[in-house]
């Protein structure tokens, strides 16, 4: 119950989906929870729902896209808990399932903006404030697709390969600072994220797409988002105060093909 007790705890797209079940697992085990989002209603909705079960919990519009939207949040959220301690950049998007010839710059440029200069901006803005701590964890989460090529959505796999790397060169620019940075990789995860890239891919049996896509994994389905909250809570945790600069890798077997 208190594995990140007391910890102050910032997740990025938090308000639905793997962002959501990181929120209320790491509130479970005490640690007080920032989140940005730009989904309001959702967001305060979780956050509400966080102060109900005891936890201390805010809600922050922010584009993480917006270099002075992060900045300003961070330092918001340093003088509301009175530290930081843990960064979890999990905003992200898909993009278009395009072949690359057929992907306009302003598609491309929009998926890294999130998926790569959210993490960066994030990143950037926080490290003071770990330091300031005495050390932190800071998870990004990358994707299988950050690992291994599936011939689509090119600017996703792109930006979640750039994540794997920048968190493995954080990794090493601030061992010294005793702050910890590592990539999770899931596997597909029942989300809306991944509801709307199968519609988006012309599915209109749910069920049957669903379907397809458990049997991508050995273990013959899609992930939860609490199969990830799990692995995020324990990178958050001084459980993993001697890993740095890994990927920990929850997918259902998808890339050990």
């Amino acid at each position: 119950m208190d594995r990140v007790k007391g910890k102050t705890c910032i997740i990025t797209g938090g308000a639905l989906g793997i962002g959501r079940a990181c929120a209320l697992r790491l509130a479970g085990e005490g640690a007080h929870i920032a989140v940005f989002d730009v989904l309001d209603e959702a967001g305060e909705k979780l956050c509400a729902e966080l102060a109900a079960m005891g936890a201390r919990a805010r809600y922050w519009h922010v584009d993480v896209a917006s270099e002075a939207q992060v900045q300003q949040a961070i330092d918001d959220v340093a003088r509301h808990f009175g530290s930081i301690h843990v960064l979890v950049n999990n905003a992200g998007i898909a993009g278009v399932d395009k072949p690359t010839h057929e992907i306009t710059e302003a598609e491309w440029d929009r998926v890294q903006a999130v998926n790569v200069k959210g993490v960066f901006f994030c990143t950037k803005h926080v490290i003071a404030y770990l330091r300031r701590a005495g050390g932190g964890s800071i998870v990004n989460l990358s994707s299988v697709y950050g690992l291994v090529g599936a011939g689509d959505v090119p600017p996703y796999h792109a930006s979640k390969g750039a994540v794997r790397l920048m968190s493995k060169n954080d990794a090493l620019i601030y061992a010294g600072d005793r702050i910890r940075v590592n990539s999770v990789h899931p596997g597909f995860i029942w989300t809306p994220m991944v509801e709307g890239y199968l519609r988006g891919s012309g599915a209109t049996d749910m069920d049957s797409a669903r379907k397809g896509v458990d049997q991508l994994h050995p273990l013959g389905h899609m992930g939860e988002p609490d199969d990830i909250a799990w692995g995020v809570v324990y990178l958050a945790s001084d459980e993993s105060k001697f890993v740095t600069g890994t990927e920990l890798v929850i997918d259902g077997g998808y890339v050990a093909r």
